[in-house]
């Protein structure tokens, strides 16, 4: 399938919002939390690119969670048209996205242009939300510890809160974003 067909396959951001079980409420905070930069030139930019994005996703990923609704301003922000497509039900599509050669790993955004072709893609992570997990991982015992799974769980409970109220992790998206759409 073209990346044309992929976007055409996908629903709306409302469609899979309302859709939502596990990480709805988080997301919705952070949208209704974030507003995009005074940023009027490059928001023009990408106006006059008429760029489309496909997001990859899935309810129950904290990534997805804080990174959707920064994504979803932009858009609005930049008029770009979204679709939505779930990972789990569209791995020919995120086999050809993953992170390192190897991982599943969302949300992953892919922009394209008028015809089809990508123009960039971003995810699942900004560097500094990366080091952030990667130091909280770095925290853990070791896979095999009899509390590994207990402490893994709370790693994720923490990370989540972090991602729904540490608004520097937002705008450190955002920039992350903004970067790789210049």
């Amino acid at each position: 399938m073209t990346l044309n067909e992929w976007f055409e396959k996908g629903m709306s951001p409302d469609t899979y919002i309302e859709s939502m079980e596990k990480n709805k409420e988080g997301l919705l905070h952070i949208y209704d939390n974030f507003s995009v930069p005074e940023d009027e030139a490059f928001h023009q930019e990408l106006k006059n690119k008429n760029l489309r994005v496909i997001i990859l996703t899935e309810d129950w990923c904290g990534d997805a969670m804080v990174n959707m609704p920064i994504l979803l301003r932009l858009t609005e922000a930049a008029n770009i048209d979204v679709s939505v497509l779930l990972r789990d039900q569209n791995l020919e599509l995120m086999d050809q996205y993953l992170t390192n050669g190897k991982s599943r790993s969302i949300p992953i955004f892919v922009f394209i242009d008028e015809s089809g072709n990508e123009v960039a893609k971003w995810g699942p992570r900004a560097q500094k939300v990366q080091d952030f997990i990667d130091q909280s991982r770095d925290a853990l015992p070791d896979q095999d510890a009899a509390d590994y799974k207990e402490k893994f769980n709370e790693m994720i409970m923490f990370t989540n809160k972090s991602f729904r109220d540490n608004t520097d992790f937002w705008d450190e998206i955002y920039s992350s974003l903004k970067q790789t759409l210049q």
